[in-house]
C-alpha cells in the first residue's frame, strides 16, 4: 500500500464540475492499493499518516502531527501510484490491486482514520476527479506499507 502524503493549507476534489469534497490545513493523501496488500498494511498506514510529524512547531521544525494542528484528512483513491516505470515508457499496473480488492482497502483505511479520531474526507472510488490543492511547503512524502 502507497501513500504520497502532501501537506496541504486547502485541497478539494470535483466530480463532474460539482465540489464534492474539501478542506482546509491538513493532509491529502493519494492512495494506491496493491496486489498483496492486506488490512493490516491498511491499518500500520493510517497510523503512519495521522502520526506523522510533518507540521512546524514554534521553532519552525516538524514536530507536529495531525492530531496536534487539528488539521483535516482528505484521502483520495490513485491507483496509478502502483505503476511501474522501469522499463519502456507505458506504465505497468501489474502491481496495481484489482477494483474490488482496493475498493475494500480504501474504505478499510478510511474507516481506520475515522476511528482514530478523524472526519476523513475523500474522493470518490474510480471517479474522473479534478484535484486542487495549495501545498503547504511544499511538504511530500511518499510512505509504504
Amino acid at each position: 500500500m502507497k501513500a504520497l502524503i502532501q501537506r496541504v493549507k486547502q485541497a478539494s476534489v470535483t466530480i463532474d464540475g460539482a465540489l464534492y469534497s474539501e478542506i482546509g490545513k491538513g493532509i491529502l493523501v493519494f492512495l494506491g492499493v496493491e496486489k498483496n496488500d492486506e488490512c493490516v498494511n491498511a491499518e500500520q498506514l493510517a497510523g503512519k499518516v495521522i502520526n506523522l510529524r510533518i507540521f512546524e512547531d514554534a521553532n519552525e521544525k516538524m514536530n507536529l502531527s495531525l492530531r496536534d494542528v487539528k488539521g483535516e484528512i482528505l484521502v483520495v483513491s490513485q491507483f496509478t501510484l502502483c505503476g511501474n516505470c522501469k522499463k519502456g515508457t507505458r506504465p505497468s499496473f501489474d502491481n496495481a490491486a484489482l477494483p474490488e480488492k482496493a475498493l475494500d482497502l480504501y474504505e478499510y483505511f478510511i474507516k481506520c482514520i475515522n476511528e482514530a479520531g478523524f472526519s476523513a474526507k475523500t474522493g470518490k472510488f474510480r471517479a474522473m476527479m479534478d484535484i486542487e490543492l495549495i501545498n503547504d511547503g511544499p511538504v511530500t512524502f511518499l510512505v509504504e506499507k
